[in-house]
């Protein structure tokens, strides 16, 4: 055959060998896989391979949809500490821990002897409307009986909260009455405040303790700004001990309200973002020349170090307490079509200093990581302030020149060891037990009508300190186990007092008198006091700066920064529904 023409026919081979090879590769995918003669290529695709193959070709049958839930967290927990899979199911709870309100009855609860009892009725709540008290015992729900084991705090906040408007009925049995009352309830809007405290601590200061950054906490703090200023308070202390966080939108506009216009309150920065989000202040802060105090400690994370760092590098308020948790990293949402989400970590905050807030970890699990708190509190940082080793290398200054140090968490200006006044084994048994609020709640159920007769901290103080409620507690902790020892009891008389006058304070005037309670022996808020009396809240840039040539040379201090090391946060409990 001519060359002429067999061209005439190379493109029909050309059109056949396509043919036969895509006949051939579908015969090799589904026949040979089964084989191991598959070959998967590409670490992106080969999650999605194996869980084909397992499909496909497994001994047994497997609920795959299972087995991708178990693995999201695990390849999530070989990033950082702080990159998180939410099921589905857990996502609206997570959402809705920091928006301004959730849908429910309005009641606080806590579960004692399998039962919910309510602790207190939100007021203007739907359960309020109805006619529900504190005291009552939740029996029943939508005629189903709802006691025993398996009523714990998780299943009793699904059952109760609930779309706005839908109706729920609920059986309540009540002490003062002999049979089973019933209310039809109709769900209602709760509002989640993040501000449990704002009141003046004394004739001229002003206090607030902020439990996390939600949707609400800077019209909230306005609010209570608004209220202080009108009852002629000259200086602030801002309580951020515990807070874990929350809101980094929430902590910027709140550091805003204090700092002067063109003030960098925090930056962000990682591998695909180079100084990702800064935040400046623009100059319509209200308490822009307050004096403040805040207060943090180891409880204190990451929005809460966004708010504190902002206020120490730009020297605009002095911090007391105890060196903060160390969590700085940028969690970015992701939701999936199924209704669930990761938050996956995309960078790191930094203060305006320059200082990464985040402390060091490793990959994936890190014991040391997770037994940091353990760490420092077996190595004495909670106590004493030496034990705290300031790393030279991650030495940084604030606006003044004050020196500041990175290396994870904010330490403040004052420190302020853990109170341990009065801890004995006694008091630490009955405190790991939960003694002190179980009988606090059992005290206050019983005595309810006659508590109700005083309505100040002060007023109901004075009568508890007056009827022998430290007497009744030691017999009830006897009874529960924890003999009795006069020695340490009499050692930790004022702190079990404490405990004890604080708890049923709580149960029935509510939280802010608690607080109130509680910060007249705080040794941490009588320094905050201390500090305003004293002129002290604005640092001052020091008389000698170490080092000046190094401090001020821009080079060194960029050398210093890329040094440092960021790769690497009960059955009593009371409950809202």
């Amino acid at each position: 055959m001519s060359k002429k023409g067999s061209s005439r026919f190379i493109p029909l081979i050309i059109a056949l060998s396509v043919v036969i090879g895509i006949v051939i590769g579908t015969f090799y995918t589904k026949h040979y896989s089964s084989n191991r003669l598959g070959i998967i290529n590409g670490s992106s695709n080969k999650l999605n391979a194996l869980l084909r193959v397992i499909d496909d070709q497994y001994v047994d049958t497997v609920n795959m949809v299972d087995l991708v839930e178990k693995a999201m967290p695990q390849i999530l927990g070989e990033l950082d500490p702080h990159s998180t899979y939410i099921p589905a199911k857990d996502l609206e709870d997570v959402v809705s821990e920091l928006e301004s309100s959730f849908s429910g009855i309005g009641i606080q609860f806590t579960i004692q002897n399998d039962t919910i009892h309510v602790n207190s009725v939100i007021q203007g709540g739907p359960s309020e409307k109805v006619g529900m008290m504190a005291g009552d015992r939740i029996v029943s729900v939508d005629d189903s009986l709802f006691v025993g084991k398996e009523v714990t705090n998780e299943k009793a906040m699904k059952t109760l909260k609930g779309p706005k408007g839908s109706q729920v009925k609920i059986g309540v049995k009540r002490p003062s009455e002999k049979d089973i009352l019933t209310f039809d309830i109709i769900r209602g809007d709760i509002p989640q405040n993040t501000i449990d405290a704002a009141y003046m601590i004394d004739d001229e200061y002003g206090y607030i303790q902020i439990t996390k950054f939600g949707r609400s906490t800077h019209i909230e703090l306005l609010n209570a700004l608004a209220q202080l200023k009108h009852k002629g308070s000259k200086g602030l202390i801002i309580d951020l001990r515990g807070n874990t966080g929350g809101y980094m939108e929430a902590a910027t506009w709140m550091v805003n309200e204090f700092l002067p216009q063109g003030k960098l309150i925090v930056y962000a920065q990682g591998r695909k973002y180079k100084r990702l989000d800064e935040y400046f202040a623009n100059g319509t802060g209200s308490c822009q020349d307050l004096p403040i105090v805040v207060l943090i400690d180891e409880g204190s994370a990451s929005a809460s170090e966004i708010f504190a760092g902002a206020i120490q590098d730009n020297d605009r308020g002095t911090i007391v307490g105890r060196r903060s948790f160390g969590k700085g990293l940028v969690q970015q949402p992701i939701n999936f079509n199924d209704g669930s989400a990761i938050r996956l970590t995309i960078a790191r905050y930094y203060t305006p200093s320059g200082r990464c807030i985040q402390r060091p970890y490793e990959n994936g699990k890190d014991q040391n990581y997770e037994m940091d708190l353990y760490n420092r509190y077996a190595h004495g940082e909670f106590f004493y302030k030496d034990s705290i080793k300031m790393d030279e290398s991650q030495r940084y200054s604030t606006g003044n020149g004050r020196p500041v140090y990175g290396g994870g968490g904010i330490m403040p200006d004052i420190f302020v060891p853990q109170d341990t006044t009065g801890l004995t084994s006694y008091s630490t048994e009955v405190f790991t037990k939960g003694l002190t609020v179980q009988f606090a709640f059992q005290y206050t159920d019983k005595n309810r009508e006659k508590l109700n007769k005083y309505d100040t901290e002060e007023s109901l103080l004075k009568y508890l300190r007056q009827t022998g409620v430290l007497e009744q507690f030691i017999r009830y902790a006897d009874s529960k186990g924890v003999k009795r020892r006069n020695i340490l009891i009499q050692k930790s008389q004022k702190l079990l007092e404490r405990n004890l006058y604080g708890n049923i304070i709580y149960n029935m005037l509510g939280r802010e008198a608690y607080i109130k309670y509680i910060n007249d022996s705080d040794k941490t808020v009588q320094q905050a006091i201390d500090v305003l009396k004293k002129g002290e809240a604005f640092p001052k840039a020091p008389e000698i700066i170490e080092n000046p040539a190094t401090d001020n040379n821009d080079d060194a201090k960029e050398k210093t920064i890329a040094k440092a090391d960021c790769k690497s946060q009960s059955s009593t409990e009371r409950i809202y529904a």
